[in-house]
């Protein structure tokens, strides 16, 4: 198990510090993380989230729905979703009753990129805890927000 006084070799003036230097260096090793299981796949952690909301949607969304549901609020949804429709995986359908809305759906290519990352060997990123712990590390992390 890690000790963040001993992984980034300091001493913290009060538990409160610590705690959310922590949170920070936890929040960096699991998008490092993140990133390496994805790279294979040719995608990054973001994008993955827009294929996973688009999965979740009943029909085509809007971008700014999208937006809305991501987990990581990204400022650059657009160019991630750029990327993703040069790849195939997602395309763009006008909105009928509006030219100015553009609704996002995800592609058969992109259903299959999710059943393969779906049936990866990934790491379980919280298998040090146990499901009491977690549910108590969740509520934690809720209260603070």
């Amino acid at each position: 198990m890690g000790d963040l006084s001993k992984d980034i070799n300091s001493e913290f003036p009060n538990d409160k510090i610590k705690a959310l230097l922590n949170i920070m260096y936890t929040a960096s090793w699991i998008q490092t993380k993140q990133n390496t299981f994805f790279k294979p796949f040719g995608i990054s952690p973001q994008q993955y989230n827009i294929l996973r909301i688009l999965r979740g949607a009943d029909e085509a969304i809007s971008v700014q729905t999208i937006k809305d549901r991501m987990l990581e609020r990204a400022p650059n949804a657009t160019r991630l979703m750029d990327k993703l429709t040069n790849k195939n995986f997602i395309e763009r359908v006008a909105c009928a009753s509006d030219r100015r809305v553009v609704h996002i759906k995800i592609t058969h290519q992109g259903q299959e990129l999710l059943s393969q990352i779906d049936t990866a060997n990934r790491k379980d990123l919280l298998e040090n805890l146990t499901l009491k712990e977690a549910a108590i590390l969740s509520d934690l992390l809720d209260k603070i927000r």
